[in-house]
């Protein structure tokens, strides 16, 4: 790698709880090596416009509390193009931006990747996403967030649901992965959870809740994990009111949806984010590139994208035979 006097910082993807505080310790750490620091607004479709910002300590003051991203962020369809591509490696090249620090998820690291490849960027990839579905790290920035947003709200539903007698779906995010889902319904109680990784169909999600309401006249809640695996509770809900069996049931449905995203990060996420971010310029100082940095067992840790990128992160089975013991 060349010698790095300048680096540019974005934001990519979905948003993410901590993404900020991310940025401010990227900036702050930036300067204190005396390296210029360029902001690139929303993500690769800002890269392919050049429209970029330069950035001192003062312009990361008070956003290591702030949800969302102050750079915003995008999906660029142009970027999936070569001549898009091309475009935004001339506005890197013309702004004198020698490595990049890219925050986000699995589509932010292929981007950045193919952008390696092509172009010879330096990159070192910080795991902004609520999933937790990242190879290479324990948690990424703004899942604890997330994670405490949805279990509040089942804190909540069980409210309703107890004093109705009612059978609860509620539907979480996390793309394919089953991460929230699992941790949520351990923590808010929830009788069963259906995730991705358990491969159920459609019968088996059926016989499983009825299994779990035999013989019970309290309130039920089912922690269902969106997704094309799960079919999310859309699907899960139109067959259970086909069902005879069901026909007693007082059903009803609640999808978290975007609440999940939003909100200001919990103290783990901020200082997550931040360890990431500094960790993250450090590691292009010391010639790394094309790397995710990450934390294992606790440690910071540098994983290159290409394992990201192909090696999917397991769930954690222990918890599985947990939420089934706990029912």
């Amino acid at each position: 790698m060349p010698d790095l006097r300048r680096i540019g910082v974005y934001t990519s993807g979905g948003d993410a709880p901590g993404m900020n505080a991310c940025l401010r310790a990227v900036v702050r750490t930036a300067l204190q090596n005396d390296l210029d620091v360029i902001g690139i607004r929303r993500g690769y479709a800002g890269m392919i416009e050049g429209d970029f910002v330069e950035m001192d300590a003062r312009s990361v003051s008070n956003i290591v509390q702030k949800g969302g991203t102050i750079l915003k962020s995008a999906r660029s369809m142009a970027f999936m193009t070569p001549e898009g591509r091309e475009r935004a490696a001339r506005h890197l090249h013309n702004a004198g931006i020698d490595a990049l620090v890219g925050i986000g998820g699995d589509g932010t690291f292929t981007g950045a990747a193919i952008l390696h490849h092509e172009h010879g960027v330096a990159v070192v990839g910080c795991p902004g996403t609520i999933d937790n579905d990242l190879y290479g790290t324990d948690e990424t920035i703004g899942y604890d967030t997330a994670l405490n947003t949805a279990l509040d709200a089942v804190d909540k539903i069980r409210d309703t649901a107890d004093a109705h007698d009612r059978l609860f779906l509620v539907e979480v995010m996390g793309r394919d992965a089953g991460f929230i889902a699992l941790n949520t319904a351990i923590g808010g109680g929830a009788e069963l959870v259906i995730i991705p990784e358990t491969e159920a169909d459609v019968d088996e999600m059926k016989d499983q809740i009825l299994g779990m309401m035999a013989g019970q006249t309290r309130s039920s809640i089912v922690v269902v994990a969106e997704g094309k695996t799960t079919g999310g509770v859309v699907q899960l809900e139109q067959a259970l009111r086909e069902d005879p069996a069901f026909g007693d049931v007082d059903l009803r449905v609640t999808i978290l949806g975007h609440t999940q995203r939003g909100g200001n990060p919990t103290a783990r996420d901020r200082v997550l984010a931040s360890r990431l971010g500094a960790a993250a310029v450090e590691a292009l100082l010391g010639g790394q590139t094309n790397v995710m940095v990450g934390v294992e067992g606790g440690r910071l840790a540098t994983t290159p994208m290409s394992e990201v990128r192909s090696r999917k992160k397991p769930p954690d089975y222990e918890l599985l035979k947990l939420v089934q013991l706990l029912v």
